[in-house]
């Protein structure tokens, strides 16, 4: 028995589904969410910090051929929604977006970040990431699984 969900995915048309996309020898819809923290925890972010962070990492991810989706934060983390193509790899975006980020919001608020970080570091250099969207798991393998496999 298959499942009805994966196999809208193909046979929609491309155009009513936005979120799927057409490179030259691929169709795919990747999604990474993820979640970086300032060093220490500090809580450095403001709402115009993180209006500007939003700014320089949609064009971050314009240079890496990926879409920002979504964005939002708190005073200490951010999230980001990123749409990827498969040539994409997700370790060097973060590298960009933390990296670029992190000078350029140094260089813009330096006063009120040097209250909560010291030295050169922004980000910590760990972060969350987290492949999403499409069908859950539990429908995926259930698809595998019933294929008709020939005899």
């Amino acid at each position: 028995m298959h499942s009805p969900l994966l196999p809208l995915i193909y046979v929609t048309p491309l155009g009513a589904k936005p979120h799927i996309r057409r490179g030259r020898t691929v169709v795919y819809t990747l999604h990474a969410h993820l979640v970086f923290t300032p060093k220490y925890r500090r809580g450095p972010f403001t709402d115009e910090i993180l209006t500007r962070c939003e700014e320089i990492m949609r064009a971050v991810c314009a240079d890496f051929e990926t879409e920002l989706v979504e964005f939002n934060g708190e005073r200490d983390h951010v999230h980001l929604l990123v749409h990827y193509p498969p040539k994409a790899a997700v370790s060097p975006l973060v590298g960009s977006l933390k990296g670029v980020s992190a000078r350029m919001l140094r260089q813009e608020f330096p006063g009120h970040i040097r209250k909560y970080l010291w030295g050169d570091h922004f980000w910590s250099p760990s972060y969350f990431a987290a492949s999403c969207g499409g069908a859950p798991l539990a429908i995926i393998k259930e698809y595998i699984e019933n294929q008709k496999r020939p005899d």
